[in-house]
């Protein structure tokens, strides 16, 4: 058996470290996106507006890490196909940015600003975070039909930049029935039984489309004896959809029990959804015309790259999960120094 060279498996090395960063990225900061979404903008909603950003704010500025670093790790190690995907994209990466932006102004200067102007900054939150998901969904859309032009593709694409702000609330959701309590938890409770509702229209819709607009999709998923175990993974997510249905209705509990299996069972759908999403289209890159290995970059710079991405990826990871550690439970009062 013939041994893999270095310009064979450094690529799936590096899609492989890709693909961790989408999907923390989707997790860590689609959370604290999906908070900012849900932010109830009456004037006798500031209590709750501040403790919903206090719930975040110890980790939203350092979620947008991995997005950075797999944007990066496209731009290094496949050259062509950053190429390919941001000359498609140009526009609606713009208005992401722009949205990013407004979530950072708005989260430093709300705390600054007369009191009569708070509102108007975090209404600027909102419409940053609604911004960015809405323009991060349009963009799955539009790489799902491979960035095909007409009509049906902007169809599906408006449709998953709802189905992706849906699925943001929805984990936005979770996360606050874990990190809070009373009468925002209630809300965060209902909230999490409409986000989801939404979410799984959006994952069931791309789960129709994805397999008709991509014959080879289709056929990957559908062959047998393969099709046996692949379709597990849409079958655990809608359990996971089922399981948080039923437990939305017992919640809250005494003590708060179980207030925290809604965020992991949303972690799960996300998960398996991403799973789905990389299987079908394995090893290409730009579905339907570019595989990793016709996009990598030298295998000199992928190995030189490699030795960075050894270093720095464990201290992210490391990080992020000592802030996680040290900042656990209900979300307190947020102070400004």
């Amino acid at each position: 058996m013939n041994e893999l060279t270095a310009s064979e498996w450094l690529p799936v090395v590096f899609i492989g470290l890709m693909g961790l960063a989408i999907l923390l990225y989707a997790v860590l900061d689609g959370y604290d996106l999906g908070v900012g979404i849900l932010l109830p903008m009456g004037k006798e909603d500031e209590a709750q507006r501040d403790t919903m950003i206090a719930s975040i704010g110890p980790f939203w500025d350092a979620n947008e890490t991995w997005l950075v670093l797999a944007i990066g790790l496209l731009l290094i190690a496949f050259p062509i196909a950053h190429s390919f995907i941001l000359t498609h994209l140009y526009i609606p990466v713009a208005i992401m940015l722009l949205g990013l932006i407004l979530r950072g102004v708005a989260f430093d200067f709300r705390a600054k600003a007369a009191v009569d102007q708070k509102l108007i900054w975090d209404r600027t939150f909102k419409i940053g975070s609604l911004l960015t998901t809405l323009t991060q969904g349009y963009m799955l859309g539009q790489y799902v039909m491979g960035f095909e032009p007409g009509w049906p593709s902007q169809l599906f694409s408006a449709l998953s930049a709802l189905g992706v702000t849906a699925a943001y609330s929805y984990i936005g959701s979770a996360w606050l029935i874990m990190k809070t309590e009373g009468k925002l938890q209630g809300r965060a409770i209902r909230w999490t039984h409409l986000a989801g509702r939404a979410a799984f229209v959006g994952v069931v819709a791309v789960s129709l489309v994805n397999p008709m607009v991509n014959p080879g999709v289709f056929d990957r998923w559908f062959t047998f004896p393969l099709v046996m175990f692949v379709l597990l993974i849409p079958m655990l997510c809608f359990f996971a959809f089922g399981a948080n249905e039923i437990l939305l209705r017992r919640l809250p509990k005494v003590d708060d029990r179980h207030c925290w299996i809604p965020f992991v069972n949303v972690l799960l759908i996300f998960l398996l959804s991403f799973t789905a999403l990389a299987f079908s289209f394995f090893p290409e890159i730009v579905p339907g015309k570019i595989t990793i290995w016709e996009a990598a970059s030298a295998t000199e710079s992928l190995i030189f790259i490699l030795v960075g991405a050894v270093i720095v990826v464990p201290l992210i990871l490391a990080y992020t999960i000592y802030a996680y550690r040290v900042f656990h439970g209900k979300a307190t009062e947020l102070h400004y120094h």
